[in-house]
């Protein structure tokens, strides 16, 4: 099969496009021709920085496509199905093995490019909204990142559950077409000062619920905008800078609460967290959820979809197409 693969971690550029074995599906496996992989934030990490499981390497959390090979101890899914799958890593390639478990069927009524962006992104902000954030009707949420694929989830997720939503962005451009998807308030993060900003949007209270995407200092920054007894959710490190130190004497007059959250060992360690994206997808075939696609690449192009990504150009998700 054909695969995006590199030899040593970095930026875009160690990608190459390359001939390597076909996976195999285990006895609790699928074989899948993938149709479509979604980049998501961890795998541009990953490229830069994360660890080699083999050499080359084949990154990649997620990717969507049709059932070619099933194990023997398979009971729920045949040749033929169509799933979306999440894994550490083998999703940039034509064919990926992968556990039945993290595989979820896809509807007669959803395309196979759509369901390669839920669950990372749509199951990251289910759980941060409301398994670790407690969001409640009539309280506020700001979400970092908005136009990435987690923000534009948790917008029309937090807009549903009755939140007032104020979302960061680079670009006013990108924070006017969030407001089709629920934003109430939005925040640029080039040309103000988002603590300030939020602060002036909120009365001086602060937001009840931060989800933080970027890491860094500006997670200092998150806890900044919370009002009394407000949580922060702390999903990643986007922003890829030096880690930072929280200063937790903001944190205890306050009452604050800071959760940090991972999806995979959410999957790894339960059902609950499979149940939930099971339910999202199926909110997507009733059109309460939409998904949007920013640009789509060929896999062999690997190495500009990652730059583009990266750029910070990108309003929703970048698709690899095998």
């Amino acid at each position: 099969m054909k695969a995006a693969v590199y030899y040593a971690s970095g930026g875009p550029e160690v990608f190459r496009y390359e001939d390597v074995p076909d996976p195999r599906a285990a006895e609790d496996q699928v074989l899948v021709k993938v149709g479509a992989v979604s980049i998501e934030g961890g795998d541009t990490l990953a490229r830069a920085q994360g660890e080699l499981f083999a050499v080359p390497h084949i990154v990649g959390y997620q990717c969507a496509g049709t059932v070619v090979d099933a194990g023997a101890k398979v009971l729920g899914l045949a040749v033929g199905d169509r799933v979306v799958t999440v894994g550490l890593d083998g999703s940039h390639a034509e064919l990926r093995a992968v556990p039945e478990g993290f595989c979820w069927k896809i509807p007669e009524d959803v395309a196979t490019e759509e369901a390669a962006c839920i669950p990372v992104a749509y199951g990251t902000a289910h759980d941060c909204l409301f398994e670790f954030g407690h969001l409640a009707a009539g309280e506020s949420v700001l979400v970092q990142a908005g136009a990435s694929g987690v923000g534009i989830a948790a917008i029309q997720m937090a807009k549903h559950a009755g939140a007032r939503v104020l979302a960061t962005a680079s670009a006013d451009e990108k924070l006017e077409r969030l407001k089709v998807f629920g934003l109430d308030e939005g925040v640029n993060y080039v040309t103000s000062d988002m603590v300030t900003e939020v602060r002036r949007l909120t009365g001086g209270r602060g937001v009840d619920l931060v989800l933080e995407s970027v890491g860094g200092a500006n997670l200092q920054a998150s806890l900044n905008c919370l009002a009394y007894r407000g949580r922060c959710v702390s999903i990643g490190d986007a922003g890829r800078g030096d880690t930072t130190l929280v200063d937790t004497a903001v944190m205890r007059p306050n009452s604050l609460t800071l959760s940090g959250y991972f999806l995979g060992m959410e999957l790894l360690t339960g059902t609950r967290a499979y149940a939930t994206i099971a339910a999202i997808i199926e909110d997507l075939t009733a059109a309460r959820l939409r998904v949007v696609i920013d640009r789509t690449f060929p896999l062999a192009e690997a190495a500009a979809a990652h730059a583009y990504v990266e750029s910070r150009s990108a309003f929703g998700r970048v698709l690899l197409i095998p």
